[in-house]
């Protein structure tokens, strides 16, 4: 398992949506910063708090050029449900793969029962990535806010 750091290619990932739609990552974020966030599924509060953390931001991610994108286990219903019942706007992907997603990203993954842990990328416009957020339990990942600040100061840098 490699760990994803600034300037790695962010690795082609195809996210199934619910309703049958795919996304296929990093190219549906080109052009754009990109938030990648791999969750442990909705059953986990953390999650799900940081899920609706980020809805409510979506007006400043969309003003700093950033584009959230989310994905974890969860089977299509399951994540349906917790679109709606958070009101999520973004798109969150279902039945990851997780030994696969966890080797192309480095995620970590727990077995029982299997999901990935708490992962957050942050890309360029390219693809590429600029920070990584790795965790290996329910807690320590991307928030909004520091996302939104951390985005400001790459456009600034640049």
């Amino acid at each position: 398992m490699t760990l994803l750091g600034p300037g790695d290619p962010f690795p082609r990932l195809s996210v199934q949506l619910v309703g049958g739609e795919r996304l296929d990552l990093p190219d549906a974020l080109a052009g754009r910063f990109g938030v990648v966030l791999l969750n442990r599924g909705s059953w986990c509060p953390f999650c799900t708090a940081q899920l609706r953390d980020f809805q409510r931001a979506h007006q400043a991610l969309e003003e700093v050029g950033a584009s959230v994108v989310s994905l974890s286990v969860d089977d299509e219903a399951t994540t349906q449900a917790l679109v709606e019942k958070n009101g999520l706007t973004f798109p969150v992907g279902h039945s990851a793969d997780a030994h696969a997603i966890a080797a192309d990203t480095g995620a970590f993954i727990s077995t029982d029962p299997l999901h990935l842990q708490s992962t957050g990328f942050v890309l360029d416009s390219e693809g590429a990535v600029l920070t990584s957020v790795y965790s290996s339990g329910a807690i320590g990942r991307l928030t909004a806010e520091d996302t939104i600040g951390f985005v400001r100061h790459q456009k600034r840098s640049v």
